[in-house]
């Protein structure tokens, strides 16, 4: 999936900036923080998990693009295929994102900010993976929070959600031409959009139903990306403000922190120290999106056969969401 290092070049870089779509007005009176159910986020991940493997190009992921859209579509979201196709170590493989919003108003108005998970899983020859937690907890919550956000419209139009095909490199890690993909390709499609109109920031949510749940936000730009955003400036002239998103990321770790302290998770919810590269940089470096990733690496089941539902729980599944939709309605949409 990821590793702690620096990432290596994404191409090339142009110019972000933030939308201005009207902001949601924070009412704790109106909040869905307790509507959150780590029950039927469990049991999202589990219809997920019973697919098997889910890797890029294949039939099960197919099955699980049709189970996501069908879980939005009763709870009111319309849902898009991103299709693109990309070269990979295994050739060109085709590659499908999903786009939701909420109602059917539409894919072209501005939306203040973007919450998102990959939903594929790492492929594998030797062992069976079914990524119960690396895919499948973060893709069965996002299905979650999608329907406790319909119960407050004005906040649910404000979003938009987008689950990532191909965040899994087919060789043994990420690399600038593997891994990545669907992030990449998506963040290169913001920039066809006027800068005022781009989303003002954006969560992502990778690895957070592990038992033992520890969550250490990634919000670090790594450095081999800025030191492509140079090279490019000095070329072109023509980049995002990195400057602006680390101070935003920056912003966003602080409110994170209030957020997980209003509802007693301080011990679950921390700010990584290291780089982590996974499907937030795109959005970040290329796209000019501040994004902050919610993940828990520290998983000894990680890309390993272990990653299995038993090794999961309601509980952590619930507290990353009450957490997340806090911080989004208290800190992130007014």
């Amino acid at each position: 999936m990821r590793f702690l290092f620096p990432v290596v070049a994404l191409g090339a870089l142009f110019a972000g900036g933030c939308s201005e779509q009207k902001s949601v007005a924070y009412d704790p009176r109106q909040s869905l923080v307790d509507k959150v159910s780590g029950e039927k986020a469990f049991e999202h991940v589990s219809s997920l998990v019973n697919f098997g493997p889910r890797p890029a190009g294949s039939e099960a992921l197919e099955e699980s693009r049709r189970y996501i859209e069908n879980q939005l579509g009763e709870y009111g979201w319309t849902v898009e295929r991103q299709v693109f196709t990309d070269k990979t170590p295994d050739g060109d493989v085709e590659f499908i994102n999903l786009r939701a919003r909420f109602g059917d108003t539409g894919f072209d108005r501005p939306v203040v900010g973007l919450l998102a998970s990959h939903f594929d899983t790492k492929p594998y020859q030797s062992f069976e993976f079914v990524g119960a937690n690396d895919g499948g907890s973060s893709t069965g919550l996002l299905i979650e929070l999608a329907r406790v956000l319909a119960e407050r419209p004005e906040a649910a139009r404000a979003l938009e959600l987008v689950f990532f095909d191909g965040e899994e490199a087919f060789g043994p890690g990420i690399t600038s031409s593997d891994g990545l993909y669907g992030s990449r390709h998506y963040a290169g499609q913001w920039l066809t959009v006027k800068e005022r109109d781009r989303p003002q920031w954006g969560v992502l949510l990778d690895m957070v139903g592990d038992k033992d749940l520890k969550i250490r936000a990634g919000v670090q730009i790594p450095g081999a990306s800025l030191k492509e955003l140079a090279e490019n400036k000095a070329k072109s002239g023509y980049v995002i403000d990195i400057q602006s998103v680390e101070a935003s990321l920056n912003e966003m770790s602080r409110q994170l922190l209030s957020a997980a302290a209003d509802l007693s998770y301080k011990s679950e919810v921390g700010i990584s120290s290291n780089y982590i590269v996974d499907d937030h940089v795109p959005l970040n470096v290329s796209a000019g999106i501040p994004t902050i990733d919610l993940i828990d690496f520290d998983y000894d089941y990680w890309h390993t056969p272990g990653d299995t539902l038993d090794k999961i729980s309601a509980e952590s599944l619930e507290i990353t969401g009450r957490v997340t939709l806090h911080y989004v309605e208290k800190y992130l949409l007014p």
